[in-house]
């Protein structure tokens, strides 16, 4: 398989990739998806730590994902953006993953990807127009560019539960098409 170049015109870099997003994918060994998604995907330097710290299995699958151009590594050093990352910190609210994607998404304007409730609440009272959307509105936007049809998206639903403990609040995509 080809693995379109993030930097392509036509697939804009605009997406930031929370932990909880990223290895649900991971896990499923589907980052293929990923690559042929319209968006292209960011992560943090923070959230590449969490993946090699506390998930090991998956590590190869994200070193991969790096290496092939899937996933584009960031830090959080534009000065708006690290006083923002340093803010979120020190509340202790959240792990330095999810202070790291949300100052970062915020920094460059793009979406935050997190099914994390808690970093979700905290992003947008902070940052009110902040575009935060989830591991079930990133399938929804795959059936929708024809990556997957919606059987295919169950059974990776179905995966998540049996194998995984993710566990969305839907039926099927089909409820929610």
């Amino acid at each position: 398989m080809t693995v379109p170049d993030f930097r392509q015109p036509g697939r804009d870099v605009d997406g930031v990739l929370d932990t909880s997003v990223l290895v649900n994918f991971l896990r499923i060994d589907r980052m293929d998806l990923l690559a042929v998604h319209s968006r292209g995907f960011v992560v943090t330097d923070h959230v590449s730590e969490e993946i090699t710290e506390c998930y090991p299995d998956q590590q190869k699958r994200f070193i991969a994902a790096c290496r092939e151009g899937i996933l584009d590594r960031k830090s959080v050093t534009v000065p708006r953006a690290w006083e923002l990352f340093e803010s979120l910190v020190k509340t202790r609210v959240l792990g330095v993953g999810e202070c790291s994607a949300i100052a970062l998404a915020e920094c460059l304007n793009f979406a935050l990807f997190t099914d994390d409730r808690r970093a979700t609440k905290h992003a947008l009272s902070l940052v009110s127009n902040l575009l935060v959307l989830g591991t079930q509105d990133l399938v929804v936007e795959m059936i929708h560019q024809g990556f997957l049809s919606v059987a295919e998206a169950d059974e990776i639903k179905e995966t998540w539960e049996k194998h995984h403990r993710f566990r969305l609040k839907i039926r099927s995509f089909a409820d929610v098409l």
